[in-house]
């Protein structure tokens, strides 16, 4: 279990300055681009915000719902910062952006086509893209899962 939740990925210096600046800049976008103005706007926010229409998750009120987004939004984005439990909180953001752009967004265009449609599945698949790169790479060297989960069979560099 401690190597499903903090294993790392790979060890390699290069790859992991890259896997970190990913990992930091789409974790700070969506920190402070989503996350917190959510927050902010909770009180407006919680009566008309989005519900999936999939089982379980249709039985949610729209409160719970925004709330879960938020849990998504700020917690799994600090997570994967700090490079702390990061493919799990990269998958429950993955899986907040595929809800964003299947049940949110599914009416509207893929693209985004200025000046008329700047509403569209484009921008939720941009955050979703840097996640499955995150899920499948790790957090790198350069992370807290490298500090907690030390496999004695790997090389070192």
């Amino acid at each position: 279990m401690k190597k499903f939740f903090f294993d790392c990925g790979t060890r390699d210096a290069a790859a992991s300055h890259g896997i970190l600046a990913l990992r930091v800049m789409t974790g700070m976008m969506m920190l402070w681009g989503h996350g917190i103005p959510k927050i902010q706007k909770y009180a407006a926010l919680k009566s008309g915000f989005y519900v999936p229409d999939f089982f379980p998750l249709h039985y949610m009120s729209s409160s719970v719902s925004l709330q879960a987004c938020i849990g998504a939004e700020v917690g799994a984005s600090i997570l994967i910062i700090l490079g702390l439990m990061t493919r799990p909180a990269a998958f429950v953001l993955g899986f907040s952006m595929v809800v964003a752009v299947c049940g949110y967004h599914a009416s509207l265009p893929w693209f985004v086509s200025p000046p008329t449609v700047l509403e569209a599945k484009e921008l939720g698949m941009l955050y979703l893209v840097p996640l499955i790169a995150i899920i499948l790479t790790g957090a790198g060297v350069f992370s807290f899962d490298a500090g907690i989960y030390r496999n004695p069979k790997r090389r070192h560099w």
